[in-house]
């Protein structure tokens, strides 16, 4: 059978895609697989590549590097984007706490690297694949590697880091296990205890939104209207319904409706700022405003409209023009009232209170629609792609390292989706990307990366975790994993009384590593941890992309 040049020549592309994508899928499959819950996850691919390339699976150079910045970079920036609009909130009252004791935890990583290195004189590359591995953090894996090459490290030099990573990365796991049940019994954690007060001290810092009617009795207040009552701003309550003294309807309270002295009014609001507000109105009723009838309803409605991003809620008019109120607004999972001066941002949900028509009017303004909400807008993606990729070259003097210090593919995308993520909105671009979207482009791109990393360092893999170098990095992943943990653990509880849940959360958050958090949220019996985990995993990620490249520059 005769078979054209054309079909020739696709033969070694269709053959490479297709020994791509199956190490990629047997490693998925690897990843999957649990043992008392506990997973490789995505590092699954990359044992997977490791022997394929051990077999004898080969890649062109440049092709491998390519698919390796490209996940890379993929991974990175969808990530930053899911993180940017709570990065800078993470930083405020007990997160900057949190944040400061994972920022040790990776120093203290680093200085136990190079001193272990220093001790037994690995080569750079090994070191940052030890540390990339010990701590379970892939992209600083990436970082290292992309560091080597601007040192002009031959070739050899360039696999090291994966080799180490491969070696270390299983007793990177086993080792935040291991320090949580250790720190757990050292100070004899009653952890049904630790969750009850964690539970309180959440509901003492984050007050949610409650509803209460009371009655106008301030006769001072007669004739004014609602925007002008005293303690609105300072108390940030919003006023949804009123009914008149004497009515038997309740109606749509917005801004201009001017208040009668007996008149009901059901405010919004955390109980204590209601608590406030409530002794400047009246008493408190045991009339129950949403269940009085009336021409009033409610409905959630998505923010969509480009238009009005960025305007406040009182700059779009939606209460005079459509007479409805907005009371609350959900925005990245936290419920806050509708004060005027909030400035609306994609994807935000909206509780607006009005009569069907209004709410109606609202809702076309607003733009309510889910097909744009859950639509990716790839122009905004690829235009912070490239900004990523420019900030990553930017060099950074640093003295005692022998070349400046960049953010790389690593750090650059990283840092620009959690400004823009942060950002929002600019002009007609908004860097909105739907969960489902984001979280499937973060497994693309980790897993290309993963592949192609271990592709190219499988041939030397087999050889080299039985040998001697094997087995010290190994024993190095030991030291660079647990002493950290347990130093900054004891530190947290015992010097600072931390809460042994957010102490869970914390040291899995400081390793980046989702399969330790599935662990600590089976301890706990809650997913409790999440909550510290989310806190200092930005900060922790950047921390760690950095110090592996310092730990290339500063001993080449």
């Amino acid at each position: 059978m005769l078979t054209s040049p054309d079909a020739t020549a696709t033969l070694p592309t269709a053959h490479a895609l297709v020994a791509l994508t199956g190490v990629c899928g047997a490693g998925l499959s690897l990843g999957a697989l649990k043992v008392r819950g506990i997973g490789l996850g995505s590092a699954g691919v990359l044992f997977v590549a490791l022997a394929a390339g051990s077999l004898g699976l080969r890649f062109d150079h440049e092709v491998l590097d390519f698919l390796r910045e490209l996940g890379l970079m993929l991974f990175v920036f969808m990530m930053g984007l899911q993180l940017g609009p709570g990065f800078f909130a993470s930083m405020r009252k007990a997160g900057f706490r949190l944040n400061l004791l994972a920022v040790l935890v990776v120093l203290t990583g680093g200085l136990c690297t190079w001193g272990y290195g220093a001790l037994l004189a690995m080569p750079p590359g090994a070191l940052a694949g030890l540390f990339s591995g010990a701590t379970t953090n892939t992209p600083s894996l990436g970082a290292a590697q992309q560091a080597l090459l601007s040192v002009g490290a031959p070739a050899a030099q360039v696999a090291l880091p994966a080799l180490a990573y491969s070696a270390s990365y299983p007793v990177g796991i086993l080792g935040i296990i291991v320090c949580l049940l250790v720190l757990r019994n050292v100070f004899q954690i009653d952890m049904a205890a630790e969750g009850r007060e964690f539970e309180a001290s959440r509901h003492r810092e984050e007050e949610p939104l409650v509803r209460q009617s009371v009655v106008v009795d301030n006769t001072h207040l007669d004739g004014l209207p609602l925007r002008d009552l005293p303690g609105r701003q300072e108390t940030a309550v919003m006023i949804s319904r009123i009914q008149r003294a004497g009515a038997t309807e309740v109606y749509t309270a917005t801004e201009d409706t001017i208040v009668r002295t007996g008149d009901f009014l059901l405010l919004v609001g955390t109980e204590s700022n209601i608590e406030k507000f409530q002794r400047v109105v009246g008493a408190p009723a045991d009339h129950d405003l949403m269940k009085t009838p009336g021409p009033v309803s409610f409905r959630r409605v998505v923010v969509t409209n480009r238009k009005i991003l960025g305007k406040t809620i009182s700059e779009t008019g939606i209460d005079e023009v459509h007479g409805v109120t907005v009371t609350r607004i959900v925005r990245a999972g936290v419920e806050m009232t509708a004060v005027p001066g909030i400035r609306l941002q994609f994807g935000d949900l909206l509780h607006v209170v009005g009569d069907s028509k209004g709410i109606e009017g609202a809702a076309k303004q607003l733009g309510d629609s889910l097909a744009t909400l859950n639509a990716t807008q790839f122009i905004p993606v690829f235009i912070g792609l490239s900004l990523g990729v420019l900030a990553g070259l930017v060099p950074m003097t640093v003295p005692g390292l022998s070349s400046p210090l960049r953010l790389g593919l690593a750090g650059g995308p990283l840092v620009v989706a959690i400004l823009l993520g942060r950002l929002g909105r600019l002009g007609p671009l908004v860097w909105h990307m739907p969960a489902n979207t984001n979280a499937a482009f973060r497994e693309l791109g980790i897993a290309l990366f993963l592949a192609a990393v271990g592709l190219g360092a499988g041939p030397k893999f087999v050889a080299t975790i039985v040998s001697r170098d094997g087995m010290l990095w190994a024993a190095g992943a030991v030291v660079v994993t647990m002493l950290p943990l347990l130093l900054v653990g004891a530190i947290a509880r015992k010097g600072l009384r931390m809460n042994f849940i957010d102490i869970c959360g914390l040291l899995s958050g400081s390793m980046t590593d989702p399969p330790a958090l599935a662990f600590a949220n089976n301890l706990a019996g809650s997913d409790s941890p999440s909550v510290a985990y989310a806190t200092v995993y930005p900060l922790t990620m950047l921390c760690r992309i950095l110090v592996a490249q310092v730990l290339v520059l500063l001993l080449s």
